[in-house]
């Protein structure tokens, strides 16, 4: 590897006008032997006196200034190959000409180009003087044969059976290794040589820089060849490999992990070719439903087009499958960036993600891009209801680029790989074979996307109420995915525009709203990890004879954090069927008037909004202050922060009482982390593709028209010591609250029955 004083005189002085190559004249390499002087149009007195000719005009050479190239090589590093555009803005911020940016860029691309041949010619001298070196001590050895068991002569083609293992070992690897770099040329779309894989540094403490500076990959990782010697993360080319995190990674040998790494390779390549074949293909695979138009896949057809990549279904294991298609207000960019982050996935998607986490980086991308990027995850998928168990699952997620503008990230389950490595299959109650996306750049910033969701699952863990709903692939579906994804990016766009709604309370400051919407954000988060009860907080299930049989209580202490006042939180959630449609249903929740109907907090009299904050078109989306009405009021300090949410999937309301100075600090723009609420709530979803309800004697579902299943949670704080224990009255109070409070409903929309 040059270094980089000379990688910078090569970019000064390489500037001509010949676009097909980059050839130095004699001129140009008398004039960089010089210094590169700026004049260079006149002579020496003994050049003059050499010849009657009057000398020839040379031509005037540029020199960058050190800032010059400090930007050139800052944009170079982000975008070796700039557009047109790109070249004009850096031409007019650098006061140079664009054809002097343009050649800059070429004679740099060449340069690296060189470099990096050097370099892989270097490495095959290096094999070919380890070969001839073998050769010669094979050709000794053979000369005087020596017994290893007596130590005297030996007969030829005597072989030790030591060496025999160790030759069969050796071309074991050597066959696994061609495998790998087959992977590996697949995967970064040009052919991997085997030697420039299984060659290591030619001093054991020397690595393979490509790092910041030496050759412009700045986003590329230092990769020490010797320590992974068989696996995808040495190709030697641009596949950036990020070091492992796994705590069972330390117990594994470079072989097993490059193993393991490889196979994982070659199951999110065939995971994105299915997910791109599933995305575009419509019939045979996916047939339109004559009853409500749903998209169903083919299950005999789709096993015939696909080889299952991660085994055959488990035994008593269901299988559900959707798609589905939108326009969404962000560029396939910022999309594919928010899903390769776990935290801003979760973001994205608050209701469906109860926690995830990245656990292994095996490729964060090529070119400074999510390009070829791999990862392990792990999340926790729910479905806001008691009745349906939350969903775990280890997965990888590999991110493609097929064309300009288009990309696609694909998950699948990596059981397969784990029941293989650690010699037994233990099936997980969820499978999930090759889902994701496929984003589209459209103009005005929108995005189109399609989604694909497959899984497989243990239904017999799910209630009766909720099979249809998870059947039909509604609940943790395409659908949900895309409604969720339209909705948030939709309030997005409303948060990042200069103009407020009209009907939003211009009172609130800019700072005010951001401190309210995230307070309301972690309000809901809270109210659905109360719900489903995910690993997000320690909560202890309670088995009593005094609550109802399809009411789940749990119990947990809250001692450290300041967004929750301390002691013992008890949470109760029970989910019910209602004929009444969802929309009708959210509509009766959301409605400030009609809330003294059930609502215990509203003093018998309807209420007040105080301050609203719009997230959406639909009305529905918002974060709204609620206060009870001043002749019914007799709790003056108190105020009912309340966010509503409706998509095509499902919507839901979450409130919870407020202190009012807290909540003035909040709406002056103030840190809202340390406002203290416990949340309540209902999640509304339709109770089947047709509206299938449960049978009044309990048999099959029968056919009912616009049911909704709900959901009604409550959080309550029983006591504030910190040594305090819970006591049976607790927990028949909030069984109660959550009893009456369902009855009200039911009876304020005339469906007791």
């Amino acid at each position: 590897m040059e270094g980089q004083g000379e990688l910078g005189r090569i970019g000064e002085n390489y500037e001509t006008s010949n676009v097909g190559g980059i050839r130095r004249s004699r001129d140009e390499e008398n004039e960089s032997r010089s210094g590169g002087s700026d004049n260079m149009e006149g002579g020496s007195g003994d050049d003059q006196d050499a010849s009657d000719k009057p000398p020839r005009k040379k031509k005037r050479y540029h020199r960058h200034t050190p800032q010059q190239i400090q930007e050139l090589e800052a944009l170079f590093k982000e975008c070796p190959h700039p557009d047109e555009k790109q070249r004009l803005e850096l031409s007019k911020r650098l006061c140079l000409e664009t054809r002097q940016v343009k050649f800059w860029f070429q004679n740099r691309r060449t340069q690296m180009k060189t470099q990096l041949e050097r370099h892989e010619n270097s490495i095959l001298r290096q094999e070919n003087d380890k070969l001839r070196a073998e050769n010669m001590s094979i050709k000794d050895a053979m000369r005087n044969p020596i017994c290893t068991n007596c130590g005297g002569p030996a007969m030829i083609g005597e072989i030790s059976l030591e060496e025999q293992h160790l030759r069969i070992e050796n071309a074991r690897l050597k066959d696994e290794l061609d495998r790998v770099c087959a992977l590996a040329g697949k995967f970064l779309g040009r052919p991997i040589s085997a030697l420039a894989a299984s060659m290591g540094p030619p001093m054991p403490n020397s690595s393979l820089e490509l790092g910041v500076g030496s050759n412009g990959f700045g986003g590329l990782n230092i990769i020490n060849p010797s320590t992974l010697p068989l696996g995808p993360p040495d190709f030697g080319g641009p596949l950036p490999v990020m070091p492992s995190t796994k705590s069972t990674m330390n117990n594994m040998t470079p072989i097993e992990r490059s193993l393991e790494r490889s196979m994982y390779l070659e199951l999110a390549l065939a995971a994105m070719d299915e997910l791109v074949k599933m995305a575009q293909t419509d019939e045979p695979i996916w047939l339109r439903s004559l009853e409500g138009g749903r998209e169903v896949l083919n299950h005999e057809e789709y096993l015939r087009t696909f080889t299952p990549c991660i085994g055959m279904k488990p035994n008593g294991f269901v299988t559900e499958a959707s798609r589905e298609s939108g326009m969404v207000i962000i560029n396939g960019l910022a999309l594919v960036e928010t899903l390769m982050d776990s935290n801003k996935w979760a973001e994205m998607f608050p209701c469906i993600i109860a926690r995830t986490t990245t656990t292994d980086v095996i490729s964060d991308g090529m070119g400074g891009t999510r390009n070829g990027a791999l990862q392990l995850m792990h999340a926790e998928l729910q479905v806001l209801s008691p009745l349906v168990p939350v969903r775990e699952v280890n997965f990888l997620r590999f991110c493609k680029q097929h064309a300009e503008g288009v990309w696609a990230v694909v998950d699948v389950s990596i059981d397969a790989i784990r029941e293989t490595s650690s010699g037994g299959p233990t099936y997980p109650s969820c499978r999930r074979l090759p889902s994701g996306c496929v984003v589209q750049d459209m103009p005005n910033g929108y995005s189109k996307v399609t989604w694909v969701e497959h899984a497989e699952y243990d239904e017999s863990l799910v209630h009766q109420l909720y099979r249809p709903l998870i059947g039909a692939g509604m609940g943790f579906g395409a659908q949900r995915w895309v409604a969720t994804l339209q909705r948030q990016s939709e309030c997005l766009a409303i948060l990042m525009s200069s103009n407020t709604p009209a009907r939003d309370h211009t009172a609130i400051t800019a700072g005010g709203r951001r401190s309210m919407l995230k307070l309301a954000q972690r309000m809901t988060n809270n109210f659905c990890a109360g719900v489903c009860a995910s690993t997000v907080h320690k909560w202890n299930k309670l088995r009593t004879e005094n609550v109802d049989e399809d009411v789940r209580v749990m119990t947990r202490k809250s001692v450290d954090d300041p967004g929750e006042p301390p002691g013992i939180v008890l949470s109760a959630a029970t989910s019910v069927w209602l004929p009444v449609s969802p929309q009708r249903l959210f509509d009766f929740l959301r409605n400030e008037h009609l809330r003294s109907e059930w609502d215990i907090l509203s003093n018998g009299g309807p209420m007040q909004e105080m301050a609203h904050i719009a997230k959406g078109q639909d009305h529905g989306n918002c974060v709204s202050l609620l206060r009870a009405s001043a002749m019914h009021s007799n709790q003056s300090s108190m105020l009912i922060l309340q966010e509503t949410c409706i998509d095509a999937a499902g919507s839901l309301v979450v409130y919870a009482p407020v202190d009012i100075p807290a909540m003035h600090v909040v709406m002056n723009g103030g840190d809202s982390a340390y406002v203290a609420l416990l949340p309540s709530g209902f999640a509304i979803v339709p109770d089947g593709p047709m509206g299938d309800g449960p049978s009044s004697n309990g048999g099959p579902p029968a056919h009912r028209v616009g049911g909704s299943l709900l959901t009604v949670a409550f959080q309550i704080l029983v006591n504030s010591l910190p040594t305090a224990k819970l006591t049976v009255e607790s927990v028949e109070t909030v069984n109660n609250l959550i009893s009456c409070t369902v009855q009200k409903i039911k009876a304020a929309l005339q469906c007791e029955s």
